[in-house]
């Protein structure tokens, strides 16, 4: 049960990353003695955006979109458990499917937030996405990017299992080389952005959340988290709130493949928007050009 906390001075020379630290003790709606604090952005005012990060990445990963949406929303991004400036649990069974969607629905709780525009991507569409379904007031819309929602009733691409895989023999993930290939702009992978992508993480005590989260997806009908979403499904099949797909290119994983099935799951969704030029992590690659067209979203819906 035991919690690390990444030392502030591990994130005094990170780039354009200029917010206001906020925190909340989420322990209780963890089921965990003790404290379990949970770190955040909160930028602007107005409709709230919800920005939920995923694999191994945290908050940093929106910095260039934050500063353009706060000019007309409410943008609030927080750091799951083991990323970013939020606590880090120290052994693998504090991980779980469960453990990752009741610390969001408690962060929604203890900040009041409702009619949210969901932007998730990765894991944060997992967790986000499963909210949405099981508690549609309160969310107002949704911008879903390379993400997914599974069963463990749909076929497992050799994608993802190469990269489960990979996680479970690496003893000590390598971060900062990890968004190094993943990021397709090259401006967007100087040794500053590598490092701030790695700074959460003093050693591989750090990481744990990191490694486990790869085992949490559910490949199997009864795996932990799948029947979760398959009643979250039906929900979203109905979604008839606004709905706004992008999903990259060069993403081999979660990209355009991924992006027509919820096209084809949410016929209300709309088109699939295809950003171009941009991998898994679309908000490094192309983080400007999202946020605007989240804005003018939200201002059309």
């Amino acid at each position: 049960m035991a919690v690390l906390r990444t030392p502030d001075e591990r994130f005094a020379n990170i780039p354009d990353y200029p917010f206001a630290p906020q925190y909340v003790d989420l322990a209780a709606a963890v089921g965990r003695s003790g404290e379990a604090r949970m770190h955040y952005v909160d930028e602007g005012s107005g409709e709230v955006v919800l920005c939920l990060h995923g694999e191994p990445s945290w908050s940093f990963l929106y910095r260039r979109m934050i500063p353009i949406l706060a000019r007309r929303t409410r943008v609030v991004a927080p750091d799951l458990f083991g990323f970013g400036k939020s606590d880090k649990f120290t052994e693998p069974e504090d991980y779980s499917y469960k453990m990752h969607r009741d610390a969001v629905l408690g962060f929604l709780d203890a900040l009041r937030l409702d009619a949210i525009t969901l932007v998730c991507q990765d894991w944060g569409g997992l967790l986000g996405l499963q909210l949405a379904g099981q508690f549609p007031d309160r969310f107002a819309r949704l911008v879903i990017m390379n993400t997914a929602l599974p069963t463990g009733e749909e076929q497992v691409g050799p994608g993802f299992l190469a990269w489960r895989q990979y996680v479970a023999s690496t003893p000590d993930l390598p971060i900062a080389a990890l968004f190094g290939r993943a990021i397709v702009q090259e401006s967007r992978r100087t040794p500053e952005i590598l490092a701030a992508y790695e700074a959460p993480y003093p050693d591989r005590r750090y990481k744990e959340g990191a490694h486990r989260f790869p085992q949490l997806v559910p490949i199997a009908p009864g795996d932990p988290g799948a029947a979760e979403n398959r009643e979250a499904w039906k929900a979203l099949a109905r979604w008839a709130k606004p709905c706004l797909l992008m999903f990259a290119d060069k993403d081999p994983v979660l990209g355009v493949a991924a992006g027509r099935l919820f096209e084809q799951r949410m016929p209300q969704a709309g088109p699939l928007v295809v950003i171009e030029d941009a991998g898994h992590f679309l908000q490094e690659d192309k983080g400007e050009e999202i946020a605007e067209r989240i804005l003018t979203f939200i201002a059309r819906r």
